[in-house]
């Protein structure tokens, strides 16, 4: 049946229509929702429609490749997956399913801070994957998960610097989340009106592996996912700043980078504190509302780094706005909702079939365009439109 229903998807858009039926409201809107207005989170999507493309005509093509090569490791495709937060909420199993799907299609996947799942688990199932961590200001605690995230195995670190606080949420609030899920009879509807996810989900896994918690947020165990009198844990983030950064430099010694940057200066002071890159980002407008779309800055960006890895996300929802994005100056981008949507819907199955309908978009918009290789892409291939 997961098979069936994933075929239905013809593009990632359609994951979410199906995971808004079939999530519960709490649920869904968590996943789907930002904060305030949604004015960051439109404007992500909206500033891809205000580039159009210039193609070339009589090209031979037949030779294109969407492979692209980051940190020296060639990749089926210059997208990867983004951390998504409390992925085996929406999903069974949703972080393992994720990155297991993204080894098996060779293109990077990024575990959450905020997952539910042990990331000693998770990366069993994906030796390759990279880890996104929230931080407290508090450097002995810093210090505790940097060395677990080592212990672990993971050779990527991916630390998140813009959530000193936590945003205005109005989203969560109307629908019923929060963390941990608080028991009520509006939360008994909601499972009971949406029982193939209380059974397959929720159920399944309380009865398999326990009650979820939030497993990677620290060196040790945190919270559960439901709790009536518990609260979760977001310590002293406001302290966080560019000295805990040059500790954690100093003590990883695997691949850093930084994910939430959108100011230039940011990005010039990530590679000079010893960076190997970063993520241009903002939360996917889950944090300051009304900040600017990712793909507005890429070109400021990429003049004041350099060659200099610059990755982006925010609003990619097909093979065209990857190609705009890496015109305006990215490496590579990283896709987040759609990728829950669909293993929420369809398991791994959702996840094979959209990673496959973007690297089929890739390959048509490239044919289209007139280029062989992601190198020919560049600022000559747009035009402004809006």
């Amino acid at each position: 049946m997961s098979e069936r229903r994933a075929q239905r998807a013809l593009c990632l858009d359609d994951f979410e229509a199906m995971s808004r039926r079939h999530l519960p409201r709490p649920i869904f809107g968590y996943v789907a929702g930002a904060t305030e207005r949604n004015a960051a989170l439109d404007d992500n999507a909206r500033a891809y429609s205000e580039w159009g493309f210039q193609p070339r005509v009589l090209v031979d093509v037949s030779k294109r490749s969407p492979k692209a090569t980051l940190f020296g490791r060639e990749w089926a495709a210059p997208f990867g997956l983004a951390p998504m937060g409390m992925s085996a909420l929406a999903a069974y199993r949703g972080d393992i399913v994720l990155t297991a799907a993204a080894r098996a299609a060779n293109v990077p996947a990024i575990l959450s801070g905020s997952s539910l799942i042990r990331m000693e688990e998770v990366i069993a199932a994906n030796p390759d994957a990279w880890f996104q961590a929230y931080l407290p200001g508090d450097s002995r605690r810093v210090e505790a998960l940097v060395d677990r995230v080592a212990r672990a195995g993971f050779g990527t670190l991916m630390l998140t610097v813009d959530t000193a606080v936590l945003p205005n949420r109005e989203n969560n609030v109307r629908n019923g989340f929060s963390t941990p899920l608080k028991p009520s009879l509006r939360l008994l509807w909601d499972g009971m009106t949406h029982p193939e996810w209380s059974f397959m989900t929720f159920l399944r896994t309380w009865a398999k592996f326990g009650m979820p918690h939030f497993e990677n947020s620290f060196a040790e165990r945190g919270a559960p996912i439901l709790a009536r009198n518990v609260e979760r844990d977001f310590t002293a983030r406001d302290h966080l700043n560019w000295e805990h950064l040059a500790l954690i430099r100093r003590r990883w010694t695997g691949r850093l980078m930084i994910k939430g940057v959108i100011h230039p200066d940011d990005a010039v002071r990530a590679r000079e504190e010893g960076c190997d890159g970063v993520i241009v980002s903002n939360h996917g407008g889950r944090q300051l509302d009304g900040t600017t779309s990712p793909l507005r800055l890429l070109p400021a960006m990429r003049a004041a780094v350099g060659d200099f890895p610059l990755i982006v996300d925010g609003g990619i929802r097909r093979g065209t706005d990857i190609l705009k994005a890496l015109a305006l100056g990215a490496d590579f981008v990283l896709i987040g909702r759609p990728m829950l949507h669909a293993a929420a819907v369809a398991g791994r199955a959702g996840v094979d079939r959209a990673i496959a309908l973007v690297k089929g978009e890739l390959d048509r918009n490239m044919a289209l365009l007139g280029v062989n290789s992601l190198a020919e892409i560049g600022p000559h291939c747009l035009v402004r439109v809006k």
